[in-house]
């Protein structure tokens, strides 16, 4: 404080007995001030605690120098490492990221992206709860540079960035077939998530495929992508007759299979030689687990990275046209799924 006030610019330039001018320019162009005098009017801000004022410069600019990011579920490691993505590629363009969390509530969702416009951020990530809601559109239209994440729209009105589920699911199934299994449970929900209703889709596509019966691909729905609810689908899954048990399953996500696996073993059953598991991710916990988890990977920080250069690049070339990227899923075999070789004597 100066004298009980707030510094301002004119008692920084009074200070370091510059112009205004310079001292604008050492805050918004440092690179045409001279090192002597910038070092000037940054020891004078150091000595005054000058703080300058970025609601005033975001209203000249119309933009502040932040992105933002809403996820969909602040609980799911997943969304964590793909805001951790976005980061690294806000931190290369020098900006700073705000991260808020649907928790998957629409309502919650648009009242984020409410604030977040007022708040005239340089570009919008967003994981939606419904990727063709109304507002969305609205943001397209206003010109405000939007990525949907781990999403898909086929329209072209705005950037996507997202994995093929199908082939996730696909790929599941195939490696739980190739183990030897031939009754499998596809484990999540609810089908209004898209990621869901594809990787089930995947898993009947290779599943017709392969000529299996299809009353043994058994789908056991959940309310939610939670380690609950996969502990409940475990206690389901127990209670099926046993000509009907699956020998396997695969979770649309891994915190589904993290709580089946949990919930496996605390019945006394091993993993995988009563039953074998696969989730979708591969999330930091998955390697981690009691017996590491066999997932289908995405990769996340690039997703993250990818769509944080795609919100860059609406926001600052004129020529932008917006882009729809697809990566591709592969599976990482671990324990839950490839019982151990017996030691050689």
């Amino acid at each position: 404080m100066l004298n009980g006030r707030t510094p301002s610019v004119k008692d920084v330039a009074a200070a370091a007995g510059v112009s205004l001018g310079t001292v604008s320019n050492v805050m918004n162009r440092p690179e045409v001030v001279s090192a002597r005098t910038r070092e000037r009017v940054e020891r004078a801000m150091a000595e005054l605690g000058f703080v300058r004022n970025e609601s005033a410069r975001q209203l000249r600019a119309g933009t502040s120098r932040t992105l933002a990011y809403v996820m969909l579920d602040g609980t799911n490691p997943f969304f964590h490492d793909v805001a951790q993505g976005i980061e690294f590629a806000a931190e290369d363009a020098d900006l700073s990221l705000f991260i808020c969390n649907s928790n998957s509530r629409a309502e919650r969702e648009e009242a984020h992206l409410d604030r977040l416009l007022q708040q005239r951020v340089q570009g919008i990530l967003i994981t939606p709860v419904n990727p063709e809601a109304p507002y969305l559109d609205d943001l397209a239209r206003r010109g405000v540079p939007l990525v949907i994440v781990d999403r898909r729209r086929d329209d072209g009105a705005c950037c996507s960035v997202a994995v093929d589920d199908v082939h996730g699911g696909r790929v599941a199934i195939e490696h739980l077939v190739e183990q030897g299994h031939r009754r499998v449970g596809f484990i999540g929900g609810p089908e209004s998530i898209g990621q869901v209703r594809e990787r089930l889709q995947g898993a009947r596509e290779v599943w017709e495929e392969l000529g299996l019966p299809a009353d043994d691909l058994v789908y056991l729905p959940t309310e939610a992508m939670t380690v609950a609810e996969g502990r409940s689908a475990g206690e389901r899954l127990a209670g099926l007759p046993a000509r009907r048990r699956p020998t396997a399953a695969f979770c649309a996500n891994d915190l589904l299979a993290l709580g089946l696996l949990q919930q496996v073993i605390g019945a006394g059953l091993r993993v995988p030689d009563d039953l074998a598991i696969v989730g979708f991710d591969d999330i930091e916990f998955a390697a981690a687990a009691a017996v590491p988890l066999t997932s289908v990977r995405q990769p996340r920080q690039e997703l993250g990275r990818a769509a944080a250069q795609l919100v860059l690049d609406e926001a600052t070339n004129p020529h932008h046209e917006h882009q729809q990227l697809f990566f591709t899923p592969e599976l990482v075999a671990r324990a839950s799924t490839i019982a151990p070789r017996p030691r050689s004597r």
